[in-house]
This record gives structure tokens, C-alpha cells and sequence, in this order.
């Protein structure tokens, strides 16, 4: 297995994402195609001083800049190491993109190369979240902004399968993030999508409020995309913050200094545990490919975390299993019929 990965996405390409990729192949003997320009790359694979055969590097002369227009870059900027990325997938060199770069233009990527699997009117972008119990799969979070409550119900399906199959979670337990577990909460957007998950093949809970998430009694957490971003952006920030105001907080005193050094080992576990990097990047599901999109801030820890997760997607055929369930359950195409006949006057 081979995978292709963006080596001039992120805040700090090529230096950490070569190291990521060295780290993949060190520890999980995952060989990694880097793609960017060629004479950056190998500086820093010779500053690693790493000679390792699972290491290539594919030239590529141009970037996709952080405030570029998604679509006309992937169209205009051919030879984009994103954009090469995608087409060593489609020409059958690799099987599977990661990049931490310009994050609209990997889901426009996905979307016109790899296209949308049948079925699928928008796909989504999903996060594994720490929670009192494990992972939680968050989606979308970011991708569809603006979402029909057929797509929230496509998102349900897609983040199911996910959890099914790539986080090996039975009979994943789906809710509805709403601002109350009443049904009679939410919007209309939440309330109609609410009615369609009802009627569906799945293991749904109802509404959930966003303190919910993190305990653990669901594992997947429905929104649209801009809900969805403000709750990981908004988590990303607390934990930041919480972390700093700990730390104030041990070295002010010479007892809580001590006290620490006593509880070093519980607080190095919980770090690891609420770290992004320990869950590497986000799949785009619903394309007709695995693509992961990583943190534009990714360190080395996180790229090699976001290339194993590219395997692990790939090792349980995760758009195989998404097309069995969509073409088993009929559920996309009954939501669609569903949602034209306004469920939302039940409500």
C-alpha cells in the first residue's frame, strides 16, 4: 500500500510532514509517496538522514496557497503537489491522499477527481473527538455550511459506516446535535432531519446537546458544517486554553509544583488523550476514494497519525462498505423522496 501525501500542505511543510512520513515508515512500515518540489523534499529527507526505500519523493512545481479559491486551483494549478496527489491515486500509483494543506481545495479535490460516490449529494468531512469513553465521530465540520436535512440524514449513514467499519465500533450509536434533547427543540433544519432519522435503518438515539459529545454515549454526532466547526474549533481553543491556565496554575506555587510532580504520569495520559495530533486528520467521506485532510498546525506526530489513518481507511474498504450500505438500505434514496414530501409539517 502506498500513500500519496502532500509534502507543501500545513503551516509548516515540507519539514514536518517529512518527518511524519518517516515516522509512519519507521513504526508502521507504511511507505509514503511525497509529493512538492523535489530539491526541498530530499534536504529534508538527507537532514533526517533518511535513506529509507518506502520513502519517494514525486516532483511536483507548484502549491495551493491557504487563501487560493479552492476550485479554480485545483482546475489551474495542474501540477499542484495536491493536485498530484489526487492523480496518482486515480492513475492507480497510490491509495489514499493526506495532505494538511488548503482544506476546501482537498474536499473540491475530492469531489471533481475522485467524484462523490453514487448517492452521496454532499460529502462530508468527519473528526475523531476524545470523549469519557473513547472516540466520537463528529461530522461535517466544515465542508457544507449551509445543509437540507437530507443531508444531515446522508451524513448519519456516512458516519455510521465510518464508525462500523474504520474505528470498529458495533451498532454505532447516532445523534442529532441539537440545543436541547426534546424533540420539540432545535431548528428547522434539526427538527426535520430529526422526523428522517427516525424512519431510518439505524441505531439513532434522538437529539443530543453539545455536553453530550464528550461522555461518550454517542458515537456519532450529526451536524451541519458550520455547527460542526464552531464545535471543534471551539473545543480545539478550550483545551489550549485549559492546558495553559493548568500549567499558570502549577508553577505558581512551590505545594502545586510538587503536587504535580506527584500527578505528572495522570497528566501526561490526559494530554495524550485530548491531543489532535494522537488522532491524525479527518476523512472526506463520500468520495469515491480515501482522502484525509489534516490540521493546517500538524506537527510530525500528527501527519504520521493522519497516513496511518489513510491505511487503516483503506485496510477496511471504507467506501466498499458505504456503497453495500446505501444500495442495501435504500435509506438515501428513500430520504430524498422523504424530504421533497416536507416531513417538517409533522412537526
Amino acid at each position: 500500500m502506498k500513500i500519496a501525501v502532500d509534502a507543501m500542505g500545513g503551516d509548516f511543510a515540507p519539514a514536518v510532514v517529512v518527518e511524519g512520513a518517516i515516522r509512519a515508515a519507521k513504526e508502521f512500515g507504511i511507505h509514503s509517496i511525497l509529493v512538492g518540489d523535489k530539491e526541498m523534499v530530499n534536504a529534508e529527507l538527507k537532514r533526517h538522514g533518511c535513506a529509507d526505500s518506502r520513502i519517494t519523493v514525486r516532483h511536483a512545481s507548484e502549491v495551493v496557497g491557504m487563501d487560493e479559491s479552492p476550485s479554480q486551483a485545483i482546475r489551474r494549478k495542474k501540477d499542484s503537489s495536491l493536485r498530484v496527489c489526487f492523480d496518482l491515486v486515480n492513475d492507480g500509483e497510490a491509495d489514499a491522499v493526506v495532505s494538511a494543506g488548503n482544506s476546501g481545495a482537498a474536499m473540491a479535490a475530492g469531489i471533481f477527481l475522485f467524484k462523490k460516490i453514487k448517492g452521496v449529494d454532499r460529502p462530508a468531512i468527519a473528526v475523531s473527538v476524545p470523549t469519557m469513553k473513547g472516540q466520537t465521530v463528529l461530522l461535517d465540520v466544515g465542508g457544507n455550511v449551509d445543509c437540507k436535512p437530507a443531508h444531515l440524514a446522508q451524513f448519519a449513514i456516512m458516519g455510521e459506516t465510518y464508525a462500523r467499519y474504520a474505528l470498529q465500533k458495533e451498532s454505532p450509536r447516532v445523534g442529532l446535535l441539537s440545543n436541547g434533547e426534546e424533540e420539540a427543540k432545535g431548528n428547522e433544519l434539526t427538527k426535520e432531519a430529526n422526523l428522517l432519522l427516525k424512519k431510518m435503518s439505524l441505531n439513532y438515539i434522538g437529539n443530543i446537546e453539545g455536553r453530550d459529545i464528550y461522555r461518550g454515549d454517542v458515537d456519532v454526532v450529526v451536524a451541519d458544517g458550520f455547527v460542526g466547526n464552531v464545535v471543534l474549533k471551539l473545543s480545539e481553543g478550550l483545551m489550549e486554553a485549559l492546558i495553559s491556565m493548568l500549567r499558570e496554575e502549577i508553577m505558581s506555587s512551590v505545594p502545586s509544583k510538587i503536587g504535580y510532580m506527584l500527578a505528572k504520569g495522570a497528566f501526561s495520559n490526559l494530554k495524550k488523550k485530548i491531543d489532535y495530533a494522537e488522532y491524525g486528520g479527518a476523512p472526506l467521506i463520500g468520495v469515491d476514494g480515501v482522502c484525509i485532510i489534516s490540521h493546517g498546525r500538524s506537527n510530525p506526530k500528527a501527519m504520521k497519525n493522519a497516513i496511518l489513518r489513510a491505511r487503516e481507511c483503506v485496510t477496511a474498504r471504507l467506501n466498499d462498505h458505504l456503497r453495500e450500505a446505501i444500495g442495501r438500505s435504500g435509506d438515501i434514496g428513500n430520504i430524498k423522496e422523504q424530504s421533497l414530501l416536507h416531513v417538517g409539517s409533522e412537526v
